[in-house]
C-alpha cells in the first residue's frame, strides 16, 4: 500500500477515483511499457508496522533546508536563475490542513540540468545549486521554500521530447509506506500541453491541480516571484501522485 492514511468520518479510507489518474500503461510515455503491472491489482490494508514507524527525522531540519538558493552554496553566493518562493497547503479530502508533514522537493537547475552522476544533458552545472530541500508543514498545513525556476530539458522518449519546467515533491506521513510523489508545473507554460507524461492524464482538471499559480500578492518585492501549490492527499479529487498509478 502506498499513500498517507486519512480515514473518513466512518473510519474507512476514502476511495480513489481511478478515472482521475492515468492508466498505468500509456504508449505515448514509453517507460510505462516496462513499469505497468501485468496482473490484477490487489488492495491491501495497512499493517501495524506501517502505521507506527519508522519516523523520518521531522525534527532534524537545518536552517537552510528550505532555501535552495543558498543551501548548496560553495562560495557564499546565490544560485543562478530566476528567484522564486513556492508555498502551499497540504490538505485532506475534506479541506482540513495536515500539520507536521515532511515535504521534500527536488529539481533541475536554471539550465534544466540535475546534479546527478547519471545526468546526460549537456547544460552547465551551477556549482552553487544542489537542487533539493525539505520543509515541515506548520499547524495550518502550510509549507514554503525559496528556489530558482528550473529549466526545461530534453529526454529520450520519442527523439525530440522536452519536459516542461517542473519541481518534484515527496510528501511523507509518519510511517515507511506513507509516502506520495508528484510534480508541480508552472502556470502559463505552453510546454505543459506538449509533454507526453502530462498527456497520460485524461482530465484537464487533474492537470490544473498540478499547475502552480502565480501569486503576485506574496512576491518578495525586488527579489522573488511567488507561486502557490496546494497538495490534496487523498480522495476522489486528490493530487495526481506518480507512485499511486500501479496499486492502491
Amino acid at each position: 500500500m502506498s499513500g498517507i492514511i486519512l480515514p473518513g468520518a466512518d473510519g474507512q479510507l476514502f476511495q480513489r477515483d481511478r478515472d482521475w489518474h492515468p492508466k498505468a500503461d500509456t504508449p505515448g510515455y514509453k517507460s510505462t511499457t516496462f513499469r505497468a503491472p501485468r496482473h490484477s491489482l490487489l488492495s491491501l490494508g495497512p499493517t501495524q508496522s506501517e502505521m507506527t514507524g519508522p519516523t523520518f527525522g521531522h525534527e532534524k531540519l537545518g536552517a537552510l533546508d528550505n532555501d535552495l538558493i543558498r543551501n548548496f552554496s560553495q562560495d557564499g553566493t546565490d544560485a543562478i536563475g530566476q528567484r522564486m518562493v513556492v508555498y502551499g497547503q497540504v490538505l485532506d479530502e475534506n479541506a482540513r490542513p495536515v500539520p507536521n508533514t515532511l515535504v521534500e522537493y527536488w529539481q533541475a537547475n536554471a539550465g534544466g540540468r540535475y546534479r546527478h552522476k547519471k545526468e546526460g544533458y549537456i547544460a552547465a552545472l551551477d556549482p552553487n545549486f544542489g537542487g533539493f530541500g525539505r520543509s515541515i508543514t506548520d499547524e495550518n498545513g502550510f509549507y514554503h521554500f525559496r528556489t530558482i525556476k528550473p529549466g526545461a530539458y530534453p529526454w529520450p522518449n520519442t527523439g525530440n521530447d522536452w519536459r516542461p519546467a517542473h519541481i518534484h515533491f515527496s510528501v511523507f506521513g509518519h510511517a515507511f509506506a506513507q509516502r506520495l510523489i508528484t510534480q508541480m508545473y508552472f502556470e502559463g507554460d505552453p510546454m505543459i500541453w506538449q509533454c507526453p507524461i502530462v498527456a497520460t492524464i485524461n482530465d484537464k482538471a487533474a492537470i490544473d491541480q498540478l499547475t502552480a499559480r502565480l501569486d503576485r500578492l506574496n512576491t518578495t518585492p525586488m527579489d522573488a516571484l511567488c507561486y502557490r501549490f496546494d497538495i490534496v492527499l487523498r480522495g476522489r479529487r486528490s493530487t495526481m501522485f506518480e507512485n499511486k498509478l500501479e496499486g492502491n
